[in-house]
């Protein structure tokens, strides 16, 4: 944060939660668990900000708190950042979840994608490989953005579309003029393959 601050470079940083920082959101958290409580719903989000300073900061900073009371508990989470501008619920929801986002894409790409398979003794080759691995990346996040939004596997992983969607047994024929594919009449994805088939095809010139 310091090295941010000499080089004029906004931040957002993830903190853990101290007996002092919990103390300055209380007021906001109270109301949270209690309304949680009384109306026995399933989650009830809020967000706080404070002015803080740890023991190893120079000066204090601004920190974000999301808040979250649920049956199991109360899980309050906190971002240290720079910028004033944003208000708290678009601090964390907004900047700060956008990066797990991007850490979970990450993820798709090594775990399902294999592409840490980069054992190959020429890095020529090697990056080859990632080529690959990050264009079959491409082509499942394709198929995904395709499916509708309201559909089950909307959001779903990779190795789940593999296992639904790809590793599915069809009946092909081609002619001079058209491809058909055939699936079994108990293919429980036959819909979404057709319409994904639609989605993703070229438009006319």
């Amino acid at each position: 944060m310091d090295f941010c601050e000499k080089h004029g470079l906004d931040y957002l940083f993830g903190v853990t939660g101290t007996k002092a920082l919990a103390a300055k959101v209380e007021a906001v958290v109270d109301p949270i668990r209690v309304e949680r409580a009384l109306t026995g719903a399933a989650a009830v989000r809020g967000f706080a900000e404070t002015r803080h300073g740890a023991r190893s900061w120079k000066h204090q900073r601004r920190v974000v708190a999301r808040i979250e009371a649920t049956p199991l508990g109360l899980d309050i989470r906190y971002v240290v950042t720079s910028l004033e501008t944003p208000t708290p619920e678009e601090v964390y929801a907004t900047l700060y979840c956008a990066r797990g986002q991007a850490e979970n894409l990450i993820k798709l790409h090594k775990s399902q994608l294999r592409s840490d398979r980069t054992s190959c003794r020429s890095p020529l080759a090697n990056q080859m490989r990632l080529v690959l691995h990050t264009a079959a990346y491409w082509l499942m996040l394709t198929v995904r953005d395709a499916i509708p939004k309201s559909h089950a596997l909307a959001r779903a992983e990779f190795a789940t579309l593999r296992a639904r969607l790809l590793k599915i047994g069809a009946r092909i024929r081609e002619t001079t003029h058209r491809v058909r594919i055939a699936f079994a009449a108990a293919c429980p994805e036959a819909a979404l393959v057709r319409h994904i088939a639609i989605a993703l095809r070229e438009a006319p010139a």
